[in-house]
């Protein structure tokens, strides 16, 4: 595989950060598991529950000696997230996230959430204009019961 950097980009192998000087292309001979900076989330931005899912498996790959104990972390994050949620396919991809975690497939895993974020933001748009019309939104009964809305609003994971 091959990897171009920009002068001063950094890219994530195996826990190891490389830092290019000037512009440059690197080939990887063998599997190994790598973040480019463009897909490293800060701290700061895990402000939604996507995000502070995505930020605990970007932990896991950033830093393979203690991703068997930020694993407990992401289970219990992921039940919160879940709990979050009322939108049947974002339930269903999250499932997916679960199932691809179990094999530590952190990077496909990743994916999967980064591609959920268009939803959830769309989702706390309309819970947020929502809000605005009448004061505080009804909670679903059941977890179909809407399948375009948070449960309870925006709740975000302890982590």
């Amino acid at each position: 595989m091959k990897i171009g950097l920009k002068a001063g980009e950094r890219l994530f192998i195996n826990g190891a950060v490389i830092r290019a000087d000037k512009k440059t292309n690197i080939e990887l001979m063998n599997d190994a598991v790598f973040l480019l900076e463009a897909h490293v989330l800060q701290p700061e931005e895990a402000t939604t529950p996507l995000r502070q899912l995505y930020f605990i498996l970007q932990t896991m790959i950033m830093d393979p000696a203690s991703a068997s104990a930020v694993q407990d972390m992401f289970h219990l994050v992921l039940g919160s997230v879940k709990s979050a949620f009322s939108t049947r396919e974002i339930l269903v991809r999250l499932d997916e996230v679960e199932e691809l975690a179990k094999s530590e497939r952190w990077f496909e895993a990743m994916k999967v959430v980064r591609a959920l974020y268009p939803i959830e933001a769309n989702l706390m748009v309309a819970e947020k204009s929502q809000s605005g019309q009448g004061g505080k939104p009804q909670r679903p009964a059941t977890r179909t019961a809407s399948a375009s809305r948070f449960q309870g609003g925006l709740q975000l994971a302890a982590v």
